[in-house]
């Protein structure tokens, strides 16, 4: 069986309080995006090894032990004994390191697989509390529609956005941003005004409202990464924005219309509805 793990970006991005357990609350409005990776499991044919990892495509850092789908799989195998022996194939195509959340996508569609695939008959709620196991980001994945986020980003909440008549440039330089690094320069500070009220204005405002704390820090280490957000406007976005805590940035743009916009050959540039 094969799923499509997409990725997301971040409306707005808000981080408002250091916790005590070391981890930050924050605001933020998910949303899905059509770039995806390919995830396979098939039966093993080699009992003796529970679950076989491969991968494809982009390179894969760090052992596979490591890696969100395979600890989904031992996740599970915990509380379903029965689960059998697997082979695992990712083909790896949204980058990583890029604010993206691609990974957390594999591992949260990792759980949905082996969900449909050997009927284990979990809840959408169940597998938001193992999907939080895996990663802050991962919840979102499996609700995979537009949602405030919250607390960490596992307090969800559905809401309705319709972007259909819009396209999004999606534009990542190859630039690896640490988390850690980006949140170590983050001074925390509570918002005069929710994300859910600013993105139900019109989208034209959102330039002069919206924005993402992680952008100033980022963009000061990373002058490349502000030169490309403004080349985004230069090019007619009506919003352009970096998503988490980078180094992707996208361009909203009216469906149809093409950007007249031009990147070096090693970014990656995708243009999707």
């Amino acid at each position: 069986m094969v799923l499509f793990p997409n990725c997301k970006i971040n409306l707005g991005l808000h981080i408002t309080r250091k916790r005590e357990d070391g981890y930050h609350d924050l605001e933020t409005v998910f949303y899905p995006i059509g770039i995806k990776d390919v995830l396979e499991i098939i039966h093993s044919k080699d009992p003796n090894e529970a679950c076989s990892f491969s991968s494809s495509g982009l390179a894969i850092q760090g052992n596979s032990t490591d890696n969100l789908c395979v600890k989904a799989y031992h996740l599970l195998k915990k509380d379903f004994p029965q689960l059998p022996a697997i082979q695992m194939h990712l083909h790896k195509l949204i980058p990583m390191g890029a604010g993206l959340g691609g990974g957390s996508a594999d591992g949260a569609f990792a759980l949905k697989l082996l969900h449909q695939l050997f009927h284990l008959g979990i809840s959408e709620n169940q597998l938001i509390q193992y999907a939080l196991e895996l990663g802050s980001d991962c919840p979102f994945f499996i609700i995979n529609q537009a949602c405030i986020g919250k607390g960490r980003g596992e307090l969800l909440e559905k809401i309705t956005l319709d972007l259909s008549q819009y396209q999004f440039m999606i534009v990542n330089p190859g630039i690896h941003i640490g988390t850690g690094w980006a949140f170590s320069h983050i001074t925390p500070k509570a918002v005069s005004i929710s994300l859910n009220a600013i993105i139900n204005q019109p989208i034209e405002t959102w330039k002069d409202c919206l924005s993402n704390d992680f952008e100033a820090p980022v963009m000061a280490s990373y002058p490349e990464i502000a030169q490309i957000k403004q080349a985004l406007y230069d090019a007619g976005a009506i919003y352009a924005s970096m998503s988490g805590s980078g180094s992707t940035l996208y361009g909203i743009f009216k469906k149809g219309f093409t950007p007249k916009v031009s990147f070096p050959s090693h970014y990656m540039t995708t243009l999707v509805d």
